[in-house]
C-alpha cells in the first residue's frame, strides 16, 4: 500500500456562520483560530453578512455569515477536524439539525477535491445552492470552481434574485481580521 501525501497549496474554502452570543466575536475568533492551525494559511476573509435562519426552527435569530479561504497541505478529513475543534472552542453543540448555535465552520471545498463518506462530504452538498454562502466567498475567491457545480460567481449569479437580497452586508460589525486581502 503507497501513501500519498495532499498536493502542496491547495485551496480550501470554509464557511463561519453564528446565531447566538456575540457572532462577531465568534467569527473573529475562528478566523484567529484556523490562521492558528498548524498547516492552514489564511489567505482571505470575506466581509461579514447578516442572514435569517434557512430551515430549522422557527423563531432563530438571524446569522451572521462569512467565508474564509486558505491555502493547505492537510488531506480534507484534517481540515475538517481543525473545523470541529475551532466550533468547540465556541461551545458547539450539535442538538437539533440547522439548530441556532454558537459558532458553525463548514468546510466548502479543497480544490477539485471531491469526498464522499459518512464523516464528510466536499464539495459541500448545498454550498452551490446558498446564497449566505455564495455572497461571501464570491467577495473573496469567485473564481473558485465548486467540483460538479461551477464557478462560484457563477452559481450565485444564477440564484434567484430574493435568495440573493437577504443576505445584507453588516458594516457596523467591521472587518473580521485586519487585512481581509484577496485570495
Amino acid at each position: 500500500m503507497t501513501a500519498t501525501c495532499p498536493p502542496a497549496d491547495r485551496r480550501a474554502a470554509f464557511a463561519l456562520g453564528a446565531n447566538l452570543g456575540d457572532r462577531a466575536a465568534a467569527l473573529r475568533g475562528a478566523v484567529r483560530a484556523l490562521a492558528a492551525t498548524n498547516g492552514i494559511e489564511v489567505v482571505a476573509v470575506s466581509p461579514p453578512y447578516e442572514t435569517d435562519p434557512v430551515g430549522g426552527p422557527a423563531g432563530q435569530s438571524p446569522y451572521l455569515n462569512a467565508v474564509v479561504v486558505t491555502h493547505t497541505r492537510l488531506p480534507a478529513a484534517a481540515l475538517l477536524a481543525a473545523a470541529h475543534t475551532v466550533e468547540d472552542q465556541y461551545l458547539r453543540v450539535r442538538t437539533r439539525r440547522w439548530g441556532p448555535r454558537t459558532l458553525d465552520v463548514d468546510l466548502l471545498a479543497v480544490d477539485a477535491e471531491v469526498v464522499a463518506t459518512p464523516e464528510l462530504t466536499i464539495p459541500h452538498p448545498r454550498a452551490h445552492l446558498r446564497a449566505f454562502v455564495l455572497v461571501p466567498w464570491a467577495d473573496v475567491d469567485p473564481g473558485f470552481e465548486v467540483p460538479g457545480h461551477g464557478r462560484v460567481a457563477d452559481l450565485l449569479a444564477e440564484l434567484p434574485a430574493g435568495e440573493r437580497a437577504g443576505v445584507r452586508p453588516a458594516p457596523a460589525v467591521g472587518a473580521l481580521v485586519d487585512d481581509p486581502g484577496p485570495a
